[in-house]
């Protein structure tokens, strides 16, 4: 029997998803150490960045989601009308 991948182990992922935690969270802490140049006042806000980034990639998701429930076929759409001979 082959050895499980490291990634299937419960303990690795946890630390991944950690070390991901770890990186976002000093993404925004640095934030105020660099010099932005705003367009727009909400871009000066502290954290629009990563707020917007957050809520950009939601939007996408939905915005999959719908348009996978409009563009879904039947199971059988394929094979329709055709017969095993």
């Amino acid at each position: 029997m082959p050895e499980p991948h490291w990634l299937d182990r419960p303990g690795n992922v946890r630390l991944i998803w950690r070390g991901f935690i770890v990186v976002l969270a000093l993404t925004v802490m640095v934030e105020p150490l660099v010099d932005l140049h705003p367009h727009f006042a909400v871009e000066a806000l502290f954290g629009f960045h990563a707020w917007f980034g957050l809520l950009s990639c939601a939007a996408m998701i939905v915005g999959a989601k719908a348009l996978g429930a409009l563009l879904k076929r039947r199971d059988s759409y394929y094979g329709e009308g055709e017969r095993d001979e």
